[in-house]
């Protein structure tokens, strides 16, 4: 009798580790991955968000990827062009990203005492210029009318029904990772949407150096990215309209000695005219940014 209590004891113990390995299988073979990558679209209703994600080294290239969470508040405050740090858990048979983090751009972490003082000084030097509160994702952007390399008049609303990319710079700047880059970001955009150059993309790039950026001097820095001026407006205009449209989208500059600082920010506006992400920083890549401006020329139109 009390042999076969110990064997009934046994068995069940048996039946239950048997039970149970298949999910130890899948503990054990759950993978954790961190990400870093672009957001592009978000849906609430499915928990899911579109990222285009940097390259993942052993797991995936860079590419543009949904992904999953299973709390629907990792979600809140995402928007196209934020950019976000997460946890991507690949288990046996389905995958979620967790611990979804938005990833700031802090610009006075780059140069602390001289962003800092140089704000100090504009505050000082302007302390009764009402602020100008940039815009916000979903708000239709003004018309503005500045002069582009080739001296025409170039409006925002001429590009109603196509989306439109918005950078700022400054020809003199000698920082590779600055002006430069966001030059080389849309010169490499252009060769990317050879084919819809025009008809569904815009590029504009404002100087908010208009005193020395002037058009022939746009044209000949036009030549280094090889601009073709029917796709890509280089544009600058007289200084207080150039101030306005830089207000618009939170840029600030402050001159110091021969230099001009500057906030850094990269514009989306989609076919309808309104904005559809202001991408702070210099954090994203090319591939990111072209992901997102096609991201925006798919969707559907009302």
């Amino acid at each position: 009798m009390m042999m076969r209590q110990v064997s009934r004891s046994r068995l069940l113990r048996i039946l239950f580790l048997l039970a149970s390995l298949p999910m130890s299988i899948q503990a054990w073979a759950s993978t954790q991955y961190a990400v870093h990558g672009l957001v592009l679209r978000v849906d609430p209703s499915s928990q899911t968000m579109v990222v285009s994600c940097q390259s993942i080294p052993g797991f995936m290239d860079a590419m543009v990827m949904p992904f999953t969470v299973r709390n629907g508040k990792e979600l809140e405050g995402l928007a196209p062009g934020t950019m976000v740090d997460f946890t991507l858990i690949v288990e046996k048979e389905s995958s979620h990203a967790e611990n979804v983090r938005i990833h700031h751009f802090d610009s006075q972490a780059q140069e602390p005492l001289q962003a800092q003082r140089l704000a100090a000084l504009q505050k000082a030097l302007q302390p009764r210029s009402p602020a100008v509160a940039p815009l916000q994702p979903g708000q239709q952007v003004p018309n503005f009318t500045l002069t582009d390399q080739m001296r025409r008049k170039i409006s925002l609303h001429q590009f109603a029904g196509k989306v439109v990319l918005l950078s700022f710079v400054y020809t003199r700047c000698p920082l590779p990772d600055y002006c430069y880059r966001f030059s080389n970001y849309f010169g490499r955009l252009q060769k990317r949407f050879a084919n819809r150059a025009g008809k569904d993309l815009v590029l504009l790039t404002v100087s908010f150096d208009p005193v020395h950026d002037q058009p022939e001097v746009l044209a000949n820095y036009g030549k280094t990215w090889k601009a073709d001026p029917e796709f890509w407006h280089l544009l600058t205009g007289p200084v207080a309209d150039v101030q306005l449209v830089c207000s618009w989208f939170g840029i600030g500059v402050w001159p110091d000695e021969a230099l001009l600082v500057h906030s850094l920010h990269t514009v989306v506006i989609d076919r309808e005219g309104k904005l559809a992400a202001n991408l702070e920083g210099n954090q994203f890549t090319a591939e990111q940014l072209g992901d997102l401006a096609e991201s925006v020329m798919n969707r559907p139109q009302n």
